[in-house]
């Protein structure tokens, strides 16, 4: 009775030495190539050199490419409302901030955007 006891053991040690290694840890450089997180990018370049139609539509793709990170779906929601409220689509910006909210509850501005005359009044209405 012990020798089949033995032989479970011994398989299982060496079963247990088959485990997969965990991936290797992605890089700024692997992130950035991801279709979604390119599209980020190119938004929040175009958001500041004032290209706003064009950040508009970067930041519209990366979600609807699916950006992995909570905090660059919310960044992305946090700029389309900055758009939103710039260009006196004011539920719009309501809305981009609710969903930034959603994508991150973490989510804030910080002092001095939360300062700002034209989103600054939105946002402190929507976290009410």
């Amino acid at each position: 009775m012990k020798a089949p006891l033995a032989w479970t053991l011994v398989l299982a040690s060496l079963l247990g030495g088959c485990a997969v290694a965990p991936p290797a840890p992605q890089g700024l450089l692997d992130v950035a190539e991801r279709p979604a997180e390119k599209a980020l990018l190119a938004g929040m370049r175009a958001y500041d050199d004032a290209q706003y139609p064009g950040a508009e539509q970067h930041l519209m793709q990366a979600l609807k490419l699916g950006l992995a990170s909570p905090r660059d779906r919310a960044m992305a929601h946090k700029l389309l409302a900055f758009i939103d409220c710039t260009s006196d689509r004011i539920p719009a910006c309501e809305a981009e901030f609710r969903a930034a909210r959603a994508a991150d509850p973490a989510f804030a501005l910080t002092k001095s955007e939360a300062g700002h005359p034209l989103w600054g009044p939105v946002y402190r209405r929507v976290r009410q």
